[in-house]
């Protein structure tokens, strides 16, 4: 190969990398910028594809799509003065590219900081003018369109970015609150607890009283009932008694003698000293009923 082909071949590749490194593409989801010796001499660059003066242009390509930022955890005060730990995220995306890379140099941490202190000071102010109840539930929707629509008064015209939603993912109270509250509530508790304990205590006291008298009236009735059985019986049998001695009295008289002597003569030790003449030993003597 010749001196001459090698320089045709050096001039062609040589333009094909003037040529590259004019063109340039700006992604669908992106929009650029084109800075001149470090100056801003062409913005808000649409998707699709561009030329630029080589080396001399620099391209700057930003992201044009919706963004999400979580915010730090921090403590706000209600119009009560009662401190809520916050923690949040914005959603945002760059709305003017021009003004977004005049007021943070393109810096996405930057645009980021700055956007995230207005936020903070936003949520400071509307927690400060709600109570308790409103920012955890009842006007939380509200709280958060109204921020919205006030950080976005001061954000798209200073940095040219637009605030799409700001929610906030959880609201706690802080260690120290929150240990406060729940000993409150278990002294509530605990008073309540006592509360139901005495009234069953007194409701017991009324269940054992009111069965003792029962049971004392039971038993009074059955005692009653038991010496009214016991006096009928004891009367029908003597009614039996008198009937059995008025059929035949000597009949009668022996057979009360004879469990008289079972009675007397049941332990064998036993000892009796009587007179032989006493009537107790006359069926012994003579067992006739003539006598």
């Amino acid at each position: 190969m010749g001196p001459k082909a090698i320089a045709g071949i050096a001039g062609a590749l040589v333009v094909i990398l003037l040529v590259l490194s004019s063109v340039f593409i700006i992604p669908e989801t992106h929009r650029g910028v084109v800075l001149r010796f470090g100056q801003l001499i062409q913005t808000d660059i649409q998707a699709g594809l561009h030329f630029k003066i080589p080396v001399v242009d620099q391209v700057r390509r930003f992201d044009v799509r919706v963004l999400t930022t979580g915010l730090p955890a921090n403590q706000y005060l209600t119009i009560e003065k009662k401190p809520l730990d916050v923690s949040s995220y914005v959603a945002w995306k760059i709305l003017d590219v021009d003004e977004y890379y005049r007021s943070t140099g393109g810096d996405e941490m930057r645009a980021e900081q700055l956007l995230l202190s207005r936020i903070d000071n936003g949520l400071r102010d509307e927690f400060g003018v709600r109570t308790m109840h409103e920012v955890v539930s009842g006007q939380r929707d509200e709280l958060m369109e109204t921020l919205r629509d006030r950080v976005n008064e001061r954000v798209r015209a200073a940095f040219g970015i637009e605030v799409v939603d700001i929610r906030v993912k959880a609201i706690e109270l802080p260690q120290s609150v929150s240990e406060n509250v729940f000993r409150r509530m278990a002294t509530e508790r605990e008073k309540l607890a006592q509360e139901f304990r005495s009234r069953g205590r007194e409701l017991a006291e009324g269940i054992r009283a009111d069965a003792d008298r029962q049971r004392t009236v039971s038993l009074a009735e059955a005692f009653a009932e038991a010496e009214e059985t016991r006096g009928e019986g004891d009367g029908e049998a003597a009614r039996i008694y008198a009937s059995a001695y008025s059929s035949d009295p000597e009949f009668y008289s022996l057979y009360r003698s004879l469990e008289a002597y079972q009675r007397t003569f049941a332990g064998k030790d036993d000892i009796m000293i009587i007179d032989t003449n006493s009537r107790f030993l006359r069926y012994l003597k003579d067992p006739s009923p003539a006598n």
